[in-house]
């Protein structure tokens, strides 16, 4: 990172300069603006250090040309001691941040840290829109947070070595969609890109599955049968919800990653594979270990890295013109949110994540009974839980209660034993929920 430091008093100038380039950090200097700017014209500059007063021209006039030139430079203002207006004001300006003079170094020190990495984030996520918009790519990653900034920028680091790796996060934050980036980011990018969803195996099918099978090798074998791994020879192989892999299963598991190597059902030969495993949860494979039903080899051999997709309430600035694409997607071109159903929207807490804001646009278009909708438009749950964020604790919290139950209940078909284990209750615990907050099969 090259750093340009504005200052018209020398000692603080080469007080600066010493510490920064001790540091590793690459610097230059000017004594006032014009040289500031000179300067800033004629060199690749990722971060100005700017003395607010200054003869001639003053930081605020400084800051203002600079973001004129390049809106993405980074300043840290220097001000005046106890100079909160000052501050304030230069913020507004665009100013990444501010230190008061006297200098404390440390201080300085963990700002331009942050800076830099907040930096190289924005240049891995250069990088991740340019592959996919180059490719083209059948992909389309949606959001401008630093969270999901933050996603990208290890996506992209993680694409080019050949360890496997763990993907975690609720259901419905996009797991699989962060698995097919790395894969098409990677040198395997013209591969096979195999998905298995190991929730989805009976496990008497699971091994035949994996690895395939021949012939007559066990009852209903009438052909022989390229497992999952063969399928993704050369490319990816995804398993999604791997913690559902029966414990039985794993050792096999294993000796095929460890090694590289398949026996099909039924073959007493081995096969060479040689595919890039992405695994992905939403369970806690940790406690799973403690608890014995997820070998701990495993789990350290599956999670050499490990990415983690945060939930949409903890990026709800990402809702916006995920509502945009959906509505662009599904909707007609004349539809459009009044700003009230936006509002409701985005302060709700999709526990369903990205997939369940997907869905309620999907329904309210369908159901949308004129071209701007409105709040009366949305979900039930969504304006229920609207209407009971401002009540006592106890209603907030059974509005909660309640949207969770129905999210349960729908991603599940209605079928009670699976929304019961989901939420982690009894399924006669979720028939008294259910009766107490009147909630009801559509249609019964």
């Amino acid at each position: 990172m090259k750093i340009l430091i504005v200052d018209d008093d020398p000692a603080q100038r080469e007080l600066l300069q010493g510490f920064l380039e001790n540091q590793g950090y690459s610097t230059l200097s000017a004594p006032d603006g014009q040289e500031a700017l000179r300067l800033f014209e004629r060199e690749p500059i990722h971060l100005v250090l700017l003395d607010h007063r200054m003869p001639g021209l003053s930081g605020d006039a400084i800051l203002e040309r600079l973001k004129g030139m390049n809106p993405k430079v980074r300043v840290i203002m220097i001000t005046a001691f106890g100079d909160i207006d000052t501050a304030v004001s230069v913020m507004k300006l665009g100013a990444s941040d501010f230190l008061e003079k006297p200098v404390d170094l440390s201080v300085l020190l963990k700002m331009i840290q942050q800076i830099e990495q907040a930096v190289n984030v924005e240049e891995d996520v250069a990088q991740v829109k340019e592959a996919l918009a180059d490719g083209p790519l059948p992909l389309n990653i949606i959001g401008e947070s630093r969270a999901i900034k933050d996603v990208l920028s290890l996506a992209r680091r993680m694409a080019g070595s050949p360890w496997p790796i763990l993907v975690c996060g609720e259901t419905g934050t996009g797991k699989q969609l962060a698995a097919q980036l790395i894969h098409l980011l990677s040198h395997r990018g013209d591969g096979p890109f195999v998905v298995v969803n190991c929730a989805a195996i009976p496990e008497t099918l699971f091994e035949s599955e994996l690895f395939g099978h021949l012939k007559g090798a066990f009852t209903g074998a009438s052909h022989t049968r390229r497992g999952r791994f063969e399928l993704a020879d050369g490319g990816t192989l995804m398993l999604d919800e791997i913690g559902e892999i029966p414990i039985s299963l794993q050792p096999k598991l294993l000796r095929a990653i460890q090694e590289g190597r398949i026996n099909p059902v039924g073959s007493e030969e081995e096969r060479d594979v040689n595919v890039r495993l992405i695994s992905a949860t939403n369970r806690n494979l940790r406690k799973m270990v403690d608890d014995g039903s997820f070998r701990e080899d495993l789990f350290y051999r599956i999670r050499v890295l490990e990415i983690e997709i945060p939930p949409l309430r903890h990026r709800r600035e990402d809702i916006p013109p995920l509502l945009e694409f959906f509505l662009k997607r599904y909707g007609s071109p004349s539809l459009r949110l009044s700003p009230e159903a936006e509002d409701t929207l985005i302060k709700y807490p999709f526990p369903g994540n990205v997939r369940e804001l997907e869905h309620v646009v999907q329904r309210t278009v369908t159901l949308a009974r004129s071209p701007v909708i409105t709040p009366a438009d949305l979900p039930d749950e969504i304006r229920h839980f609207q209407a009971t964020t401002q009540g006592t604790l106890e209603e907030r919290l059974e509005a909660v209660e309640r949207e969770m139950i129905l999210s349960a209940l729908e991603k599940n078909g209605w079928v009670q034993t699976r929304a019961a284990d989901q939420l982690g209750i009894s399924e006669r615990v979720l028939r008294y929920k259910m009766h107490k907050a009147e909630i009801r099969k559509p249609g019964s």
